[in-house]
């Protein structure tokens, strides 16, 4: 089924409607503003706007109107959980009249299961969970490890605590898993070990630190060592018992650690690290959790701390800095304040054409949905599934098709899609190794592959769609965009497709050639 010699002009003119984004979709049907924007003005909610305000006037911007209800709840379900809301949620959401309801959304959202799911990814990129070279986790530690992440973030175990459990632990990496953070590095050198642990707990690059610094850090280290056990690719880590001389190290603030003969430098460096005036760790989490729900970083880039790259906003990062750190360390805390914030709830159409509305959150940043997201929303949408093994190393892995994509726990499970939409190795946790920057290839796989076309040709649920609408084209088309970007169809684009339908002998062919056009829309591929 070739549709790029199949399609005439209707299809074509709703993928080149959909396909330029909100704004470009904007331009082109000038009534349709109100899928995308809310009638309300930015109003202050929280110390998040104050600061925010101040600086886009400081700036001469003004900031983007709220978004809708649609947009809204479309862009919580990706942040929060990692997939599309169901026609039926979005409809629902739209038909609720209290006043708080977007609040209410969100902590429905944070209790549900994929909320865990979806955070683990996150934090998989970040530590390196991957089984294969360069890491070698191996299977069975990839597991152990991220089913404790996972547990971590279920439980919303304070982030001091699940950074010191990290940082602390020795033992067997199966029986204890958290000891795997001092596995998955590419070098298990005490400098190996440091520089790993300044990018992840302080997000700061190890050159950045003078010498003396990095020295001070290696010291820290020193002591851990690694033996192999009976089990295959069992490794226990351990400190070293054997006595060193007691010295005195200063940290990268100043502060002075004593290290006696016997102790595990691992503790007093993890006590130093998560104490409420450690200029690095709040503000390193919270830097990410906002670069994660807003496509950049307060400092960008958002693993890159140090004097000579200032935050864009000083205020906002201390008054989320020291919220944590009042909420004993409560990541979902931290999610609350943002996502509740008129901040996050702008819309994605800037006020005027200043090309720094998005740089200084004016506006709410456009970017690519991340690769896993959009192969499970296009699973979703045509109920297929992605088959994903790893027959390298032993014991061979296989994922069930049923799973999505986001619960993915080994950086060495891939595929095709993933390597192409830009999913991160996991050789090194930096933010960078994931790219959502849009190319032609990707342009070109969503447009003519037989990928997305056999998903689209052998799917059970646009025929189950099409045989339950079938006399109501109207009513499938509605459904069809509820389903795919979480809105109604404009007047426009109702009687645009109904024109289709009844220019089409073929109903299903019709059916398949409009979700098709949605799929290569960017109101679908990017979170916006």
């Amino acid at each position: 089924m070739q549709f790029c010699s199949k399609i005439f002009y209707y299809t074509v003119t709703l993928a080149v409607l959909c396909v330029g984004g909100p704004a470009d979709l904007i331009a082109a049907l000038p009534k349709a503003i109100k899928p995308f924007e809310a009638s309300l003005v930015f109003r202050k909610v929280n110390p998040i706007d104050d600061y925010i305000l101040q600086g886009l006037r400081s700036r001469g911007l003004q900031p983007a109107p709220l978004c809708s209800d649609s947009i809204f709840i479309r862009r919580l379900f990706i942040a929060l959980l990692g997939r599309l809301p169901t026609a039926r949620e979005v409809v629902d959401f739209l038909q609720e009249s209290r006043f708080d309801k977007r609040s209410c959304l969100l902590n429905r959202l944070m209790q549900r299961p994929e909320f865990a799911d979806y955070q683990t990814l996150k934090w998989g990129d970040i530590l390196r969970i991957k089984a294969e070279f360069p890491i070698n986790l191996w299977p069975n530690g990839v597991q152990a490890y991220n089913r404790w992440i996972h547990t971590a973030l279920q439980k919303n175990m304070p982030y001091n605590q699940m950074a010191m459990a990290m940082l602390t632990g020795s033992g067997s990496n199966f029986r204890e898993p958290q000891v795997n953070f001092f596995r998955a590095l590419q070098s298990k050198t005490p400098e190996g070990i440091a520089k790993t642990v300044a990018l992840t707990f302080m997000g700061v690059r190890f050159k950045s630190f003078t010498s003396a610094q990095q020295k001070a850090l290696i010291d820290c280290f020193s002591r851990v060592r690694y033996k192999k056990s009976a089990e295959w690719k069992e490794e226990i880590v351990y400190n070293d018992p054997t006595p060193y001389p007691q010295r005195t190290i200063t940290m990268p603030d100043g502060k002075l650690i004593h290290l006696t003969a016997y102790a595990d430098p691992r503790h007093q460096f993890a006590a130093w690290l998560t104490a409420p005036d450690n200029p690095w760790f709040a503000k390193n989490i919270v830097n990410r959790i906002w670069f994660w729900l807003m496509g950049s970083g307060i400092i960008e880039p958002a693993d890159d701390i140090r004097a000579t790259n200032p935050a864009k906003y000083p205020r906002v990062l201390a008054y989320l800095e020291q919220e944590l750190i009042k909420s004993n360390y409560d990541l979902h805390h931290i999610y609350r304040l943002i996502i509740n914030s008129r901040t996050y709830q702008q819309s994605a159409l800037a006020r005027g054409k200043n090309a720094l509305a998005e740089k200084w959150f004016a506006c709410y940043p456009v970017r690519r949905l991340d690769a896993e997201v959009l192969a499970d929303a296009v699973c979703n949408i045509t109920g297929t599934h992605e088959s994903y093994s790893s027959m390298i190393p032993e014991p061979f892995t296989f994922i069930p098709e049923e799973a999505p994509t986001i619960t993915l726990g080994d950086g060495s499970i891939t595929s095709q899609f993933l390597v192409m939409f830009g999913r991160p190795a996991r050789d090194t946790g930096l933010l960078a190794e994931r790219n959502n920057s849009p190319n032609s290839e990707q342009s070109l796989h969503l447009l003519n592959s037989t990928h997305i076309q056999n998903k689209l040709a052998k799917s059970w649920r646009l025929r189950a769609l099409l045989r339950r609408y079938r006399r109501r084209p109207r009513e499938l088309i509605k459904k069809l965009y509820l389903t795919i970007l979480a809105r109604y169809p404009t007047p426009h684009e109702t009687k645009l497709a109904g024109q289709y339908y009844k220019k089409m002998d073929n109903s299903r062919q019709a059916t398949i050639d409009l979700v098709w056009a949605l799929l290569n829309s960017k109101e679908f591929v990017y979170q916006h």
